[in-house]
């Protein structure tokens, strides 16, 4: 199984059991996200907790000072007393995106990327958001991006979707249809 795979069963898991049992759910999420961003930032404490060669029994006793120092909700220390004892802390960073991922969607918001030539101003930003969350049906959580090559229009990517309105991609469909036309004249 992939690494990707047993991180998003963890986080699957961890997910289910937090809301069967009514926990909150963001909650767990900005305290998973804290811990993937403590393992990130601390490159010792990271190696110590993957290293193969440091026995589960180690790893698990700095987890157990870390909580101690640092409480989290109690369905994520056990998850993170799980993972120190299976020696799977590797997957913390996937688990936490995993996470997070299956929270957007039980709150039914999807993540939106739309890159522009210029930046655009706030009332711009304000219908493009809403004109997404109308497309599809969902909250939009939008990230902008700026990139001249583009000329101008917009590239809007959702989930593995893009649509693609900028002028550079129509510029270059139109040059396509003349070479097809230029060389079905022929």
């Amino acid at each position: 199984m992939t690494s990707r795979a047993s991180a998003t069963r963890y986080a699957r898991a961890l997910f289910d059991v937090a809301h069967a049992e009514r926990q909150d759910l963001a909650q767990i999420d900005r305290e998973l996200m804290a811990v993937a961003a403590l393992l990130r930032e601390n490159a010792a404490l990271r190696r110590a907790l993957s290293h193969p060669a440091i026995p589960a029994s180690r790893k698990r006793a700095v987890v157990e000072h870390l909580l101690s120092l640092s409480p989290v909700h109690p369905v994520l220390s056990r998850l993170l007393l799980l993972l120190a004892d299976r020696d799977r802390f590797v997957l913390l960073p996937e688990l936490a995106e995993a996470y997070r991922s299956r929270l957007m969607d039980h709150q039914q918001v999807v993540r939106a990327t739309v890159t522009t030539a210029v930046a655009l101003p706030p009332d711009r930003v304000s219908a493009l958001e809403q004109g997404l969350a109308t497309a599809t049906g969902r909250q939009v959580q939008l990230r902008l991006d700026v990139d001249p090559a583009i000329l101008g229009g917009a590239i809007a990517r959702i989930g593995s979707t893009v649509y693609d309105g900028s002028i550079t991609t129509q510029l270059d469909r139109l040059k396509q249809r003349l070479v097809e036309s230029e060389t079905g004249a022929v």
